[in-house]
C-alpha cells in the first residue's frame, strides 16, 4: 500500500491499567517523505476493577488460562473499538493498528505476549488489522522493545530526546545517525498502587510524593540495582517490578507516602542520569502531569522538559503505534535494530483481512 494518506486507528494498552487508549488519526506523506499526522478523535475507555484484577494477576496463569483470557479480552477489546468507531461514525479506515496488552515480557528468554492481538479481532470490528508488533523483534534476538522510537524520529525529530512516562520511563534519541533508545526505569506501574494504597488512583500532580520524606538507604538500594547499570539495548516487564523493586518496598518499613516520595526521587535521578545537560526533552505519558517528578528532574539536571498539548501527551503511544501499522502496510522499516537490538532493521506486525 504505497499511498501518501492513511486513515488510521491507534489502539495502545499500557502497563500503567489506566485503560484502552483509542485514537482516529489522518497520516499524510509529503513529496519530500516527511510524514505528517492529525489526532482526529481519542477517547481513554477505563479498565472496570475486575478486568482490572485479572490483568493485573495473569502474570502467573497458567498456559491454558492465558489462552483463554486472550480470547475474552480480544472480545473486549474488539467491542471497545467498534463502539468509539460508532460514537465517532468513522467510515473509511485504512486499517486499526493495535499493540494489545503486554502480559509478558522476557526478551532474554525469547518470551513476550501481548494479549488482544488474535485474527478474530479483525473478523469482529470488520476492519483490516494490523498487530502483534513485538513478537517478531524477540525471534530476531530483539528485546521487543521499545517500538516508539520509529515515530520519535519520523514524528518528533525536532526534540534532543523523546521521554515516555507511563507503566515505564523510556527515552529515545538520535547518535551518530542511529536512533538509541531504552527503558529507564519503572514509573507508574509502582507509583500507582502506593497511591491505591493511600485512596487514590494515582498520585495526582506527585502531591503524596511531595509530602513524604525521601528514606536514603532505600534511595540507595533502588539506584544500586543492577540493571541501571546495563548497556542498551535493554528493555523492562512488570516480571522484574515483581523481582526487584516491590520486595525492596514492601520490605522498608517505610510509610506509603515515605515509599512514594523515595521512589519519585529515584525515578527523577534516573531519568536525569540518562539526558545530557540543557538538551530539549518532549515528556508525554500519565506521568508528564506529574509537576513534583517534573520540578525534582529538572532541580538534578538542567533540561528543557516540554509537555505539549494534552492529546500528545496521553495518545502519543497510540499514535505511534498507528504509524508502525502503516509502515507494515507499506512493507516499510518499523523497527529499529540500533533500539532493540535484533539481528536488522526489520517491518514488525501482522496484518489480519476482516
Amino acid at each position: 500500500m504505497s499511498k501518501n494518506n492513511y486513515h488510521i486507528l491507534g489502539v495502545m494498552s499500557g502497563t500503567s491499567l489506566d485503560g484502552i487508549d483509542v485514537a482516529e488519526l489522518a497520516f499524510s506523506l509529503s513529496e519530500d517523505q516527511v510524514w505528517d499526522f492529525k489526532i482526529l478523535h481519542a477517547e481513554t475507555i477505563a479498565y472496570s476493577d475486575s478486568w482490572k484484577s485479572r490483568l493485573k494477576e495473569a502474570i502467573s496463569f497458567s498456559e491454558a488460562e492465558l489462552q483463554q483470557l486472550n480470547s475474552t479480552y480480544t472480545q473486549f477489546l474488539a467491542e471497545v473499538i467498534s463502539a468509539f468507531i460508532k460514537k465517532q461514525g468513522i467510515q473509511g479506515l485504512d486499517a486499526v493498528c493495535s499493540h494489545g496488552h503486554t502480559i509478558l515480557h522476557r526478551p532474554d528468554q525469547g518470551i513476550t505476549l501481548q494479549i488482544g492481538n488474535l485474527p478474530e479481532l479483525a473478523t469482529r470490528i470488520r476492519q483490516t488489522v494490523v498487530c502483534d508488533f513485538r513478537v517478531q523483534d524477540v525471534a530476531l534476538g530483539g528485546q521487543g522493545a521499545p517500538l516508539v522510537p520509529i515515530g520519535d524520529r519520523l514524528l518528533f525529530g525536532e526534540y534532543d530526546h523523546c521521554l515516555n512516562l507511563g507503566g515505564f520511563a523510556n527515552v529515545s534519541s538520535e547518535m551518530n545517525g542511529n536512533r538509541i533508545a531504552h527503558d529507564i526505569c519503572p514509573v507508574n506501574i509502582v507509583l500507582n498502587p502506593f497511591a491505591e494504597k493511600l485512596g487514590k488512583p494515582y498520585d495526582e500532580g506527585g502531591e503524596l510524593a511531595a509530602q513524604g520524606i525521601v528514606n536514603p538507604a532505600l534511595l540507595r538500594q533502588l539506584n544500586s540495582l543492577p540493571y541501571y547499570k546495563i548497556a542498551p539495548p535493554k528493555s523492562l516487564g512488570l516480571e522484574w517490578v515483581k523481582e526487584f523493586i516491590f520486595p525492596l518496598l514492601n520490605d522498608s518499613g517505610l510509610s506509603n507516602m515515605d515509599i512514594l516520595s523515595t521512589c519519585t526521587e529515584h525515578i527523577a535521578m534516573q531519568i536525569a542520569d540518562r539526558c545530557r545537560e540543557g538538551v530539549s526533552v518532549l515528556v508525554t505519558g500519565g506521568g508528564a502531569y506529574n509537576d513534583y517528578l517534573i520540578s525534582r528532574i529538572q532541580t538534578i539536571k538542567n533540561m528543557r522538559l516540554i509537555r505539549p498539548t494534552p492529546e500528545i501527551i496521553e495518545f502519543k503511544e497510540a499514535l505511534i503505534f498507528g504509524l508502525l501499522g502503516v509502515l507494515k502496510l507499506r512493507n516499510e522499516v518499523n523497527c529499529l535494530s540500533s533500539v532493540t537490538g535484533a539481528q536488522k532493521d526489520h517491518s514488525c506486525g501482522i496484518i489480519y483481512f476482516p
